[in-house]
């Protein structure tokens, strides 16, 4: 009998931990028992590669570009416990549009059937988030994806690209797009950053996930080239990207969220801003109860 395939998106703004975030939550899964693929979306194709000890692969642009057909077996590789890993890719740098190698991998795979040929529990894609548009919010504007994800810190451009995606998704929303499952807080280690990020899923109308606290663990991990659940399996920092692959396995209903309009941001941001500042300067002890 045919696995149920689940297709997620994890979207999130470049450098915050996204493709981290992403790889450890495709090695827990696998770990827990379950058949993944990850779905590498950022013209960078760098996705995948703490799943294969630091070796990069061939995109499936790329592949393109030297042949005038593919099958999805050349561009699909095996990773670390079996995942299956493929790199979209994007054009040579300077021409075309970053979001194209997303549109045609995802159709190349679409009609050569390969995820129920792979009999695959989950695909999981890790998508630029930053500007949500073209091949980028295809996974959205599509339904493509079922759950959507977003990471986040609680710097004000992760969140100014988490607002954008809520965006997206409600704008997409009624007709079949994706839904957003939450958002996954990530470098929260200062109670300051749990609770504007605690606010801001307030006030959008959403929830976090997990907090992932920032660890030292994770960056001696993939200086080895691997995630955190590989290398250090029995450590902190594994136990709560274990905890968060539950959290989304056991996942079943997403919801459309409410994003700020741009006034509306500024000034939730421009609050905070004063907040930290009365923090900093020793006049207030705690912060939530006073926006």
């Amino acid at each position: 009998m045919a696995r149920k395939l689940t297709q997620i998106a994890i979207y999130g703004k470049g450098g915050i931990g996204k493709s981290t975030t992403t790889s450890n939550l495709s090695a827990a899964l696998s770990v827990a028992g379950y058949k993944v693929m990850q779905f590498g979306c950022d013209p960078k194709n760098d996705s995948t590669n703490t799943l294969r000890n630091g070796q990069y692969i061939p995109t499936v642009l790329d592949t393109l570009r030297e042949q005038n057909s593919v099958n999805t077996s050349e561009v699909v590789f095996e990773g670390f416990n079996g995942i299956y890993c493929v790199e979209a890719g994007g054009p040579a740098p300077g021409v075309g549009c970053a979001g194209r190698g997303i549109i045609t991998a995802v159709q190349l795979f679409k009609q050569q059937h390969t995820f129920e040929e792979l009999d695959l529990d989950y695909v999981i894609y890790d998508v630029l988030g930053d500007v949500v548009c073209g091949g980028f919010a295809m996974p959205i504007r599509e339904g493509i994806a079922e759950h959507v994800f977003t990471v986040s810190s609680a710097d004000f451009m992760a969140i100014y690209a988490a607002n954008n995606l809520f965006k997206g998704i409600h704008k997409y929303s009624n007709n079949g797009g994706a839904l957003l499952g939450g958002l996954i807080a990530n470098s929260i280690n200062q109670p300051y950053s749990k609770e504007i990020i605690d606010d801001f899923v307030k006030v959008t109308h959403t929830q976090v996930v997990e907090y992932i606290p920032r660890s030292v663990t994770v960056t001696q991990a993939e200086l080895q080239g691997k995630t955190t659940i590989e290398e250090a399996p029995d450590s902190a920092q594994a136990g709560v990207y274990t905890a968060l692959a539950a959290k989304i396995a056991a996942h079943t209903e997403s919801q459309t969220p409410s994003p700020l309009e741009p006034g509306e941001l500024r000034e939730w941001a421009a609050k905070w801003g004063k907040q930290l500042l009365a923090l900093e300067s020793g006049e207030v002890q705690g912060l939530a109860e006073r926006i």
